[in-house]
């Protein structure tokens, strides 16, 4: 049983007390009278002293990133692992195994499977209809830890908060944590097409956010510099410096095993360059026959047969529920005049959508047609806020998430007019969450003091907040990294760059009120725990 070195000094002031009243009481005889009753006192004295005992005070939260949203205080030692320590599992969820098996490593005591929990434990068990999903209860009570929640990423978030705590503290305090995240989606959105980075790299990542209670990473991995996966389907598109499809299913493999979904986005129409390379016939190209950067021909078939068969065969690869569809920054509808500049996509659209129709429009049913081909692939699709567009003949899916970053593109609304339409909306803010490399268009590289202090999920665009009524609908937020100049970091500067930020992001999707530390405490205690 572990205490601190306070309590253990007045334990130890508590044993010297008791014991040097019990020896006052047998000198106190005088040494008259017989051998009996010198014992018969010394006997008497003993059982009037009461034994020592120790008192504690009531516990305090655990120290852990991100804070805890309920911690019920209690007095007791609290729990620490021991020589003797082992994590087991309860009858019935025998499928906590990997979260057992990972939990006994890092705390360095043994794991004895489906077993009954004895001095010394952390047991883990699945507990049906006890929360919200992703929630948990830990109890630290009598020398024991059990940790339950509805699904095992609650149970495994619970692992998260044990670790963290005997890593700070060296202890569980004593007591009851409740917790759940206040949304559901929190995350790291990762630009692998710009800048490569190493699957070593990646599955770091992977690892990072989970302790952080993240449970989303976007892996934007086409794009003008690259296209940066294996593909059978085109393997001519496929930069040089790729992941294997071997690779990619390690990846995912831990991204499962840590409760981390893996949302992949081929972007178009926009942002396809690298697919274009080597089928430069479906470069999108202007009145004065000059290529558009990025963009392909939507007027062509064989442009939406190219997307659909790497959309199809990836959506086999990637078997996450989410796929970003992308639809951002189209470069013909950044001109002044889209229909006087591709002339060709106008006169399409008015002959498919009517004589109201524009290239918008022409646009919008492009993005309606890629999400539609990955319908039998069961997908829930995001798209880039600038992707939908005010007004127009032809309405975007509503199904659709609204994947939140900037004012400042064509097409951009601010952020009420997508929550008014009913839309879950994503907050990717580019003022607090976008850490572009090399800096461009005014961008700077973000501070975790900056989101820890300011931003919420709330606050969309800019630094004001959207209305709290449209609370329900905001799903949470994920901070985006971006390769424009790829050279300006080393991929392990970026880790670092990112290391609070990530943190900070972390802090304000799980728990939305006032952080309890100050923003060093918090840095401090990012140290001390290694996130």
């Amino acid at each position: 049983m572990w205490s601190s070195p306070g309590i253990r000094a007045a334990g130890a002031a508590a044993v010297a007390l008791a014991t040097a009243v019990t020896v006052a009481g047998c000198s106190g005889s005088g040494n008259t009278g017989s051998s009996d009753n010198s014992t018969g006192r010394s006997a008497a004295s003993a059982a009037a002293t009461p034994s020592p005992t120790r008192s504690y005070p009531l516990s305090t939260a655990p120290e852990v990133i991100p804070s805890v949203r309920k911690h019920e205080a209690a007095r007791g030692p609290g729990w620490k692992p021991g020589p003797d320590s082992g994590v087991v599992i309860a009858k019935g969820s025998e499928g906590l195994a990997d979260e057992g098996k990972l939990l006994s490593q890092e705390l360095k005591i043994s794991y004895r499977g489906a077993a009954a929990a004895r001095a010394g434990d952390v047991e883990l068990a699945l507990a049906s209809g006890s929360g919200a999903a992703e929630s948990y209860t830990l109890t630290a009570r009598d020398n024991t830890v059990r940790i339950t929640g509805p699904d095992q990423a609650g149970v495994f978030y619970g692992t998260r908060t044990l670790k963290q705590s005997v890593r700070a503290a060296g202890v569980m305090p004593e007591g009851v944590v409740r917790d759940a995240p206040a949304f559901p989606q929190r995350g790291l959105n990762l630009d692998i097409a710009r800048k490569y980075y190493t699957p070593g790299w990646i599955e770091d990542r992977l690892r990072e956010m989970a302790d952080l209670k993240l449970n989303q990473l976007g892996l934007h991995f086409s794009d003008d510099q690259g296209f940066r996966i294996e593909s059978t389907t085109h393997p001519e598109v496929v930069s040089q410096q790729h992941l294997t499809k071997a690779q990619v299913r390690q990846i995912l493999a831990l991204a499962d095993q840590l409760h981390i979904t893996v949302v992949p986005e081929i972007d178009s129409p926009g942002h396809l360059g690298a697919v274009m390379r080597p089928h430069p016939s479906l470069q999108l190209r202007n009145v004065n026959g000059k290529p558009t950067q990025g963009a392909i021909d939507i007027s062509q078939p064989a442009a939406a047969k190219i997307v659909d068969d790497l959309q199809s065969e990836f959506a086999q690869l990637f078997p996450g529920r989410w796929w970003n569809l992308g639809a951002d920054e189209y470069q013909a509808l950044v001109v002044s005049n889209p229909e006087a500049s591709y002339p060709k996509l106008a006169k399409l659209a008015v002959q498919k959508y009517g004589p109201n129709a524009r290239i918008q429009d022409l646009t919008t049913a492009w993005t309606n047609d890629r999400g539609a081909a990955l319908g039998p692939y069961g997908k829930k699709l995001k798209v880039w806020n600038d992707g939908l567009f005010k007004g127009g003949v032809v309405k975007a899916n509503p199904d659709m998430e609204v994947q939140y970053w900037t004012g400042r593109e064509f097409g951009a609304r601010e952020p009420v007019a997508y929550l008014s339409e009913g839309r879950k909306v994503v907050n990717f803010n580019d003022e607090y969450l976008y850490y572009v490399l090399g800096q461009p268009n005014n961008f700077v590289y973000p501070t975790g003091k900056r989101i820890y202090e300011q931003w919420t999920p709330l606050v969309l665009r800019g630094t004001k907040p959207v209305p709290a009524k449209y609370l329900p609908q905001i799903q949470g937020g994920v901070f985006a990294i971006w390769g424009d100049f790829p050279n300006a970091q080393t991929q392990d500067q970026v880790a670092q760059g990112i290391r609070l930020p990530l943190a900070a992001v972390a802090q304000k999707t799980w728990n939305p009120d006032k952080p309890p530390l100050s923003w060093s405490a918090f840095t401090a205690l990012a140290d001390k725990l290694g996130v």
